[in-house]
């Protein structure tokens, strides 16, 4: 169910609650130009920043909007119940000591203390949103009042003290600390903010998700709403899950899957606070892209291959220009000029803003998704920025003459004056602060185009769930026959006694594999109980003879052959996302390499395809030096494994087909494990 934030996040009325803290935020909030009430409440001062207290929350003469309780945890329990019962629209716990310190059942009474009024913390800092002029905030803030810009959320108070300090050109319209999270979670704020039209994206700084269907359903929301996302999501490494668990009570969360959930949903994931907020501000001048065909333009051959050699480590390009534009880009230039993409047009028009314009306006006709100019201006006091302003006006005229997509690039941040950067966000054209941050922002924006394009209807999330009791092993025979029941391919094959081998082997016909048969040898490679491409009787006899020693069983197949390549297919259970398939490069290799990659079940044919065209290992199916594996059958293979999955919902502990051998003609799976509890 939607939570009504709307009278804490946009309050027209405020009661700071406590001391100090509470002074500096009433100060805060006056700064912005807040034309609502104030109230504060202390017990024994006379006044918190010129404005009379009254001694109790009882004693607030209406219900306010929002309040900023500033006090010890204890007493933060009362203050929250007698707001709720005044009618408050929400309040901002700034307490710390509550389940990030283990006090899980203090942080429980807060809540029913709260009895549905929202709750943004405790832990947190609150937040500052220019829009309303308020500032629940008990430290300094840089931040201004705009009309449109961005929305940070995050659940690091100073990585929100962090973000009102930014001097980038980026419109910051509001900033949330949100800390534990403890009612107002992340789904919560994504969703509320998302139906605000003066908000053009978001940003999440995260540490876990406490409720990772509901952030799904809220990210499907924005993304239906056309307002792009970037997260910097926090405990990639196990010490920066460590730290997250002990800071906000925040699971980190498998990484994958959480990547599984960016690239469903369309969320850009950075992994520099840097690229965070260069990402932000592209997208806040103009939205997301279409594809990630890039232009540049600079008077400098080296920054010309500096770009060029940047831009093979992310997923943009610089295509020729067409037959169209070249000629016509070359008429704006002497005959020094080489026409490439990556565009050096010298120094003969620096300066010239006619010809300037010239030059830009033939090169953004030629259907670029975005077209930069990098761009250094000089901020050094002894310097004049006139000739370096000349260039970046002249890209903005041609933008606006042709309606292209258009960025100044400076290779260095220190490089954008902030008058100039605000001069051309106006204008509508990006200032981009660092030049690899600036590629990875094209390259984000171009991933939420081509995510929103999409036409497939995206898998519903589900919550995860454990059923069953005690979790078993089948044998690898009973694991083959239960997946074949679900579509996937296995080999013919025949359990049997030991001594009884040769017998099946000639039922089955040669070459044939052998293998024990027991559920206690998960691993049956490193016991000595495979033997592969056996030919006669002789070889199946002496194998079976060897294998008798551990196991009464045997497992007798037909040797599948002519593999182009072997894949991985595997389920693993996670307690936040429940369970999930993996996919990759199989075989005795499979930890080396680590080419996989993650879905969230359910799945989708589409989701899929996408998924296999990231690996490395899908260029042998394609077709490499002459021989090509057959798609269509890797892909009803995973399809079988998703679907076994969706049938044992909840009592699948883990599973894997290594190595499903992919043939010219059809996906075999030739081994398969799988752990799960019994109903």
């Amino acid at each position: 169910m939607t939570k009504d934030l709307s009278r804490l996040l946009n309050p027209k009325s405020i009661a700071f609650i406590g001391g100090n803290e509470c002074a500096v935020a009433i100060n805060r909030t006056r700064e912005l130009g807040f034309t609502g009430k104030i109230y504060a409440v202390h017990p024994k001062r006379e006044e918190l920043s010129g404005i009379p207290t009254f001694r109790s929350a009882d004693e607030i003469p209406e219900p306010v909007d929002a309040a900023f309780v500033a006090v010890k945890r204890e007493p933060t329990i009362e203050i929250v119940r007698a707001l709720r019962a005044k009618g408050c629209g929400g309040a901002v716990i700034y307490a710390a000591g509550f389940a990030e310190t283990g006090n899980s059942d203090l942080q429980d009474e807060l809540l029913k203390a709260a009895g549905g009024m929202p709750l943004m913390g405790p832990n947190c800092y609150g937040f500052v949103n220019t829009l309303s002029r308020a500032a629940l905030w008990p430290d300094e803030t840089g931040l201004e009042p705009v009309e449109r810009g961005v929305a940070l959320i995050t659940q690091s108070g100073n990585i929100a003290c962090n973000f009102t300090m930014l001097m980038r050109g980026l419109p910051v319209a509001a900033v949330f600390s949100i800390g534990n999270q403890v009612d107002v979670g992340m789904h919560d704020m994504v969703e509320t903010l998302s139906a605000d039209k003066r908000i053009s994206a978001i940003g999440l700084h995260v540490e876990g998700l406490p409720d990772v269907a509901a952030f799904a359903r809220a990210a499907a929301l924005a993304r239906q709403r056309k307002v792009p996302i970037v997260v910097l999501k926090t405990g990639r490494s196990e010490q920066g899950a460590k730290v997250a668990m002990s800071h906000t009570s925040s699971l980190a969360g498998a990484d994958t899957l959480y990547d599984a959930l960016f690239e469903r949903y369309g969320v850009a994931r950075m992994k520099s606070v840097s690229a965070f907020a260069e990402t932000l501000k592209f997208l806040h001048n103009g939205g997301p892209i279409a594809d990630s065909r890039l232009v540049s333009m600079s008077c400098s051959g080296g920054e010309a291959a500096l770009v060029a050699d940047m831009a093979l480590e992310k997923k943009v390009s610089f295509p020729p220009f067409n037959a169209e534009t070249k000629p016509q880009v070359a008429a704006t230039l002497n005959e020094y000029v080489a026409i490439d993409n990556p565009l050096d047009y010298h120094t003969f028009i620096w300066n010239q803003p006619d010809k300037l314009k010239a030059t830009f306006t033939e090169v953004l006709k030629g259907g670029f998704d975005v077209a930069m100019v990098i761009l250094d201006t000089p901020t050094h006091p002894k310097m004049k920025p006139d000739a370096w302003a000349t260039t970046a006006r002249a890209l903005v005229n041609a933008s606006q003459a042709t309606g292209a997509r258009a960025a100044v690039v400076a290779t260095l941040s220190e490089g954008m004056p902030l008058d100039l950067a605000s001069e051309l966000s106006t204008s509508g054209v990006a200032p981009m602060m660092g030049l690899d941050d600036a590629l990875t922002a094209f390259e984000a924006a171009a991933f939420i185009g081509r995510n929103w394009a999409r036409a497939d209807a995206l898998p519903e999330m589900l919550a995860p769930t454990v059923k069953g009791g005690n979790a078993r092993v089948l044998s690898e025979h009973d694991a083959k026959q239960l997946l074949k029941r679900h579509g996937l391919s296995v080999p013919e094959g025949i359990v049997c006694n030991a001594a009884d081998a040769v017998a099946a082997a000639a039922k089955l016909g040669y070459p044939v594999t052998l293998k024990v048969s027991s559920a206690a040898i998960a691993h049956k490679t490193e016991a000595g109980g495979v033997a592969l491409n056996l030919k006669s009787a002789a070889d199946v006899e002496a194998a079976a003879q060897r294998m008798a020693k551990l196991s009464i069983d045997v497992l007798v197949e037909r040797m599948v052959t002519g593999a182009v390549a072997e894949l991985i297919i595997g389920l693993t259970s996670d307690p936040q996302y429940g369970t999930a398939l993996v996919v990759g490069a199989g075989g005795i290799l499979t930890e080396l390499l680590k080419d996989s990659v993650t879905l969230i079940l359910p799945t989708s044919r589409p989701e899929i395809e996408r998924a296999l065209k990231t690996l490395k290992v899908w260029k042998l199916v394609e077709g490499f030096r002459g021989k090509s594996g057959d798609k269509d059958a890797v892909i009803r293979a995973v399809e079988a494994v998703a679907a076994f999955a969706d049938a044992h919902r909840g009592l699948v502990e883990e599973l894997d087909v290594n190595p499903l051998l992919v043939l010219p003609d059809g996906a075999v799976a030739v081994d398969a494990l799988i752990k799960m509890r019994t109903t």
